[in-house]
């Protein structure tokens, strides 16, 4: 079965052009699923209800391949997900994003992108720990202060008496 996924930024966005463009790809309207969310919210409802449904030999069809997911390593986890569940995926206006061909092209593409967020990973990696050294060599604390404040130390001393006297 071929599923449509459709996903727009914002209320005053319209899902129109990707619900004709599915429709003219021969998806029926029941087997679209529409989310208006941003991209940078990992959580999408409609998508996750999806992501249960599909099951071996379903294909996820999207209108470009921003609309699936959010970030190389996002698309790289989705495409991990649809390949231990036998699904496959397809973009309309991105005809190098098809997998429901075996070619070696679409393979070959589809690693590349595993590999880039890969390297995109590790050097968000190796930023973080680079600016963590430098804030240590100044001098910065990092993390939740040790301890509790002198405010809390107050409620708590209030607390007790509190207790105490029933």
């Amino acid at each position: 079965m071929i599923f449509g996924y459709a996903r727009v930024s914002t209320n005053e966005q319209n899902l129109d052009l990707q619900i004709d463009a599915f429709l003219k790809e021969g998806i029926k309207d029941k087997n679209i699923y529409m989310d208006k969310v941003s991209s940078t919210k990992e959580e999408r409802r409609k998508l996750g209800k999806l992501l249960d449904y599909v099951r071996e030999g379903d294909t996820i069809m999207v209108w470009k391949l921003d609309r699936l997911a959010r970030s190389l390593i996002h698309f790289t986890k989705l495409m991990n997900e649809f390949e231990e569940k036998g699904v496959k995926c397809k973009s309309i206006t991105e005809p190098f994003l098809d997998t429901t061909d075996k070619s070696s092209h679409s393979k070959l593409i589809v690693n590349m992108f595993a590999a880039l967020a890969q390297l995109e990973r590790d050097i968000i990696i190796e930023r973080t720990k680079a600016g963590l050294e430098s804030a240590r060599r100044h001098g910065n604390v990092l993390g939740v202060p040790k301890g509790i404040s002198k405010k809390n130390q107050q409620k708590a001393v209030l607390c007790v008496e509190y207790f105490r006297d029933g």
